[in-house]
């Protein structure tokens, strides 16, 4: 997949969230190899790339673009710090290094770097790793050699974790104490632009890497799953959030403090999610200290998202003083009545019954039509009842054979509804006619169609 990033005009241009014209994106043909004033990161994306990126262009404040590498790693400079606590915020991105240098350096400088790198490390065996692209597999072991002997020469004992065949684990990365600068290093050697002579070497630090044991615990060990519905990951539930948020802001980025060091802390936010399940956005927003409303049609539904966030308030130590929450059955195509409305929606709508085989043309056409009415009941009563709330949905789609099969009413009810579809800056749609971001994996036969309503202003 090739992903195009450039100047977007996300809503402008556009009919019923569909493109009436060739959007005119920029494409990014040559890296910025320009010295960066800020802080300035590599993030590895995860399998959806281009949902990823548009996850980093909503969250990270002052969110600047450099460079994209194969589609899956973005050099970006944000005038914040980035600290764990905020990244582990990110569902879309596996590992974050923050660069090291502003100079030029070369390969012959990486061990003397590294060295530098772990000139506080506490005393004792140290560990270290290499993280690298477009560097051939003979280089790097011979990165491996003498970065061990430098280091050696300082008389520190080290190990290395991963080889020139394959990097370190995001796992590993954390139980090997390589995110930890008094136990270890990984450095990560990016080599930037596609003509050898025009070539460069970013050089960075990893600073983060994705917590697999903590998406594991709040997926699997949470006391209520059904696996009767589409099960919503929590990764997915993180970006939905983000992007989300990115709505409720403006469609701006979070704002640093006046110091330009680091990010003001958040206020407390209400996210309303009609489509609950089981709970899984209303358990990452209760992780993050936002208030939290939540709905479902069904009470098995309703009783497995009350055990599951009080189970996420026990195991995180969340007070109900500090953070709200309020679960209630209710259909979501009926009006809401709230005291006070949300600052958001975000919500995943019914994919439909569960499939374990691929759908037929038939079928596949029963369920759209089904849904689209469920769907645009739900979009008009959003519109009616929660006047000025943005929402961040989901809807279906079908992979069937060599056609995909989408939702196509639901947008003329978009638009007669008030809301105006659109997508963080830069960010190019998964699909030349549609205003939004395809999430699917490929052995999937219903996807997800992430959708991003701005509504129309409250008079």
């Amino acid at each position: 997949m090739r992903i195009v990033f450039g100047i977007q005009y996300a809503v402008f241009g556009m009919k019923y969230g569909r493109v009436l014209k060739k959007t005119p994106y920029i494409p990014h043909t040559h890296p910025c190899i320009l010295r960066p004033v800020m802080p300035s990161y590599a993030a590895f994306l995860g399998h959806q790339p281009r949902i990823s990126l548009a996850e980093l262009s909503a969250a990270v404040p002052g969110f600047t673009l450099r460079s994209i590498l194969k589609d899956s790693i973005v050099l970006f400079e944000s005038p914040v710090e980035l600290d764990a606590q905020f990244l582990d915020t990110l569902g879309g991105v596996v590992v974050v290094a923050r660069r090291v240098s502003d100079q030029a350096v070369t390969l012959n400088e990486v061990p003397a770097i590294l060295v530098s790198e772990l000139k506080n490390a506490k005393r004792g065996k140290v560990v270290f790793a290499l993280r690298t692209f477009l560097i051939p597999k003979k280089t790097i072991h011979t990165l491996y050699r003498q970065c061990k002997d430098a280091l050696r020469k300082q008389g520190r004992p080290c190990r290395y974790v991963g080889s020139e065949r394959e990097p370190a684990a995001p796992v590993l990365l954390r139980d090997a104490g390589l995110l930890d600068p008094k136990r270890g290093c990984e450095l990560v050697l990016l080599q930037e632009g596609d003509e050898e002579e025009n070539q460069s070497l970013w050089i960075g630090c990893t600073v983060w890497a994705q917590n697999v044991n903590a998406y594991a615990k709040r997926d699997m060990a949470k006391p209520v799953r059904d696996t009767t519905v589409g099960l919503l990951p929590p990764k997915l539930a993180q970006i939905l959030l983000n992007l989300g948020t990115w709505l409720s802001r403006g469609c701006q980025t979070p704002v640093p403090d006046a110091a330009f060091k680091k990010l003001k802390k958040p206020e407390p936010i209400t996210v309303f999610d009609p489509f609950c399940g089981t709970g899984v956005i209303p358990m990452e927003c209760l992780m993050r200290g936002w208030h939290v409303l939540a709905s479902d049609i069904a009470q098995k539904a309703v009783n497995g998202c009350g055990k599951n966030l009080e189970w996420v308030r026990k195991e995180w130590k969340i007070l109900k003083k500090d953070v709200d929450a309020t679960v209630w059955k209710q259909d979501a195509t009926k009006p809401f009545a709230l005291k006070k409305l949300p600052d958001l929606v975000v919500t995943e709508t019914t994919l439909g019954p569960a499939l374990e085989d691929r759908p037929s043309q038939k079928s596949a056409a029963k369920m759209k039509t089904e849904l689209e009415k469920l769907e645009a009941a739900f979009i008009e009563n959003c519109s009616k009842t929660l006047p000025g709330v943005p929402l961040a949905v989901t809807w279906p789609f079908w992979k069937i054979r060599n056609e995909t099969i989408f939702l196509e009413r639901i947008w003329e009810v978009v638009h007669k509804a008030g809301y105006s579809a659109t997508l963080p800056p830069g960010i190019a749609p998964s699909r030349a006619d549609r205003l939004s971001l395809l999430y699917r994996r490929p052995d999937q036969y219903v996807g997800r169609e992430i959708v991003l309503l701005i509504p129309k202003k409250r008079k």
